[in-house]
Parts: C-alpha cells; structure tokens; sequence
C-alpha cells in the first residue's frame, strides 16, 4: 500500500484567462494592500505597456518598479530590488515577468522580513546540499510581505514554495524555501504572453515538460500527482506547437499556462525528480545556460539513461504524448525539435572542457541525488553529459 503526505501550498488563488492589471488591482484591494512595488522584467517594462496598465489600474496603490533583474536571479540584484522595495515602505510585491522576476520577489520577501543588505547574509537561509546528498535546511521566519505573481513563461515557478538564486562568486545556483515564498495570488493572462519572445516562450514550455515527465518516470510519484502531470503533457504537447505556428493564438497560450500550472503541481505531492533538474540547474548556476534550454538539452539524455530502471515509467510519457508503445526519450526528443529547440550541450555553448565541473558541483543539487537510476558520484554524470553532447 503507497503511503505519503500532500502538502497544500500557501497560494490563496489562481486566476486565469483574465485581464492582468485589473485583476491586479482587485486582488490588491482584496488584500488591503496600499504600497505595491513591481518587479518585472525589463522587456515588458522597457518595450511594452503593460507596465503603465498596471501603474494606472493600480493608481495611488502603485509604489514603485525596479526592472533589472538577470537571469538566475544572482544575488547582487535581488539585494537592489530589495532595497528599492524597503525604500518604498512596500507592502506587497508584484513579480510580473518570466522566472528570474518570479524567484527575485520571493527572494525579496526573504529580504525584507530578515534585513538582508549585504551579499553573505543570504548564507544563512539557503539550502546545502552536500555531495554525499544530505541536506542542511535552515529554519527562519517566514515572509510578512507577500507576493502575487503574473507569470510569462511556463516554468511555473510560482506554483512552488522554493527559489533559486545564484552566488555570482561562487558561480553557483543554491535553493532556498518556506511555505509563504509561494505568491499569495497568481494571475495567468496569456495576452501579455505574446510579448514573450518565442524562443523563451517555447524552452520554459519544455521546462513544464520536464516537471512533468519527471514526475512520471520518478519511482516515488503517486496517482494524484500522475493524473495532473499526465494532462499537463496533454495540454503542452498541443499547445506549444499552436503557439509556435501563431504566437497571436490566446487559446493555445492559455492552455500552455494551464498545462505548466498541472505540471508543478509534483511540489506538493513532495513528488522526487531526477538528474535532467538536478543537471540543469547546474547548467544554469555555472555555465549561464537559459533556465529552458536546460531542460531542452538534458532530459532526452536523462530518459535514456535511465530506462533500464523506469521503463514502466517511461510508457506513461509516450502514452500522454499519444504515442503508446514508444520510447519516451525519442518522443520528447523529436518533440523539442519540432519547436525548433537546442538538442545538444554544443547547441547550448557547452563544451567538453567544462562536464567535469558540471559533474562536480551536480553533486551538490539534491534532484541528482532522488534520480530513478542512482547516481553515485561524478563519473555517472559524466556518462549522461556524454549523451548530452
């Protein structure tokens, strides 16, 4: 008999398919919010107007903006945003962006509640892993200024308590988590979406992918978390290539963020994924490569490395693709190139030189360590880097 816990998010709301600054602004209201500060990211903010919708839906609640924040979310910036929000007397943050603005307003909230002002105090509240996969969880008091994310990407971040900054010096991408990182409220409106540009659009789709197939081929899902994963694949497998053949297609974009809502759902459900996240955020920390095209490169390579261990697993993939009786890593890895995405570490700037660097610090994310087939040491992440290449 399966046994295991769920443990529901701290997210009040998931409002969809409606306009985002409006809905922005009720939920403000709602909440009683009067000091609101943006974060967004600089594309929205510099070549579109979605910004100003919001400013003027917002009206005398608008506090301010801050709209540099890189990929990764390296801790530098997160420090700067920071100080503008608590400059800003904020009392509620607005992430609106792709991940990188996503996990910099939750870093922010940690920033905020705990006085963070210098680069080695966000020491004490990230999660180490050590090489031999044990972990050290500090335990601090949560956020008491929250977060209501509009997403625009797919890498569905915002559905989870965690985020993920990086340590410029240390060219490491670390974790850090509590229950009230999660946003309060999200918002999914695909009309902003269309700002996104494809190419990011598409590879964070197959970051949704990802949590998906990895919750499938993962030995410790369950059949809640199976069902939403499976019809995450469904919504995506559709969708992304909708979007790809007409970015102007709302219905297809909605149901892309649908699908990558369904596919972090493995969070709660303390589903275990495997070595293409454990390996990509590992690509992202140290090598610079776009959160997306992690996935893009590494999870082929992942499912075929592992198939001896989670064959089984492996069906319900090609199932939720519809295309029963294949091997899912050929499936996922015609899919990913029928968007039109990187298939390989040399597509991605990666080269030879630097896998053993990549293997070693692999060694310190904790998804390498819950991957399906063990993997022990570096020399096994050299194998998978290898398939990869």
């Amino acid at each position: 008999m399966i046994q295991g816990d769920f443990t529901y998010i701290k997210t009040d709301k998931v409002i969809y398919g409606k306009p985002a600054a409006e809905t922005l602004a009720a939920e403000a209201a709602r909440l009683g919010a009067e000091r609101v500060f943006l974060l967004a990211s600089g594309t929205l903010a510099r070549e579109t107007d979605e910004i100003d919708k919001v400013k003027a839906a917002l009206g005398a609640r608008y506090a301010g903006l801050a709209d540099h924040l890189p990929a990764h979310t390296p801790r530098a910036a997160v420090l700067d945003a920071s100080a503008k929000a608590r400059a800003a007397n904020a009392d509620l943050i607005v992430s609106f962006g792709g991940g990188s603005a996503t996990d910099g307003a939750k870093l922010m909230q940690l920033c905020l509640a705990h006085d963070i002002t210098e680069h080695d105090q966000f020491d004490d509240f990230r999660i180490i892993t050590r090489s031999d996969g044990s972990t050290q969880r500090p335990d601090y008091a949560g956020p008491t200024v929250r977060q209501i994310a509009i997403p625009t990407t797919l890498s569905a971040g915002e559905f989870n308590p965690l985020a993920g900054c990086t340590d410029e010096r240390r060219k490491m991408k670390e974790v850090y988590s509590h229950p009230l990182l999660a946003p309060q409220s999200i918002i999914l409106d695909p009309a902003p979406t269309v700002r996104t540009p494809m190419w990011l659009w598409l590879s964070s789709g197959v970051r949704a992918v990802d949590h998906a197939v990895e919750t499938l081929c993962s030995l410790g899902s369950n059949p809640y978390c199976d069902g939403t994963a499976m019809q995450a694949l469904r919504l995506l497998s559709q969708g992304l290539p909708r979007v790809k053949a007409d970015g102007n297609d709302l219905e297809a974009r909605l149901m892309c963020q649908l699908g990558a809502w369904l596919s972090m759902v493995i969070v709660q459900g303390a589903v275990p994924l495997g070595a293409s996240h454990g390996i990509g955020h590992v690509l992202g920390g140290t090598c610079d490569v776009p959160h997306g095209h992690t996935s893009c490169v590494m999870l082929p390579a992942v499912l075929r490395w592992n198939v001896s261990i989670n064959g089984e697993r492996q069906k319900l993939v090609a199932e939720a693709f519809g295309q029963p009786g294949a091997a899912a890593g050929e499936v996922v890895g015609s899919f990913i190139a029928g968007l039109g995405m990187p298939r390989t570490l040399a597509d991605v700037g990666v080269g030879e030189d630097q896998y053993e660097l990549i293997a070693r610090n692999s060694m310190h994310d904790p998804w390498v360590h819950s991957n399906p087939r063990p993997i022990e040491g570096p020399a096994q992440v050299m194998e998978i880097l290898r398939l990869a290449a």
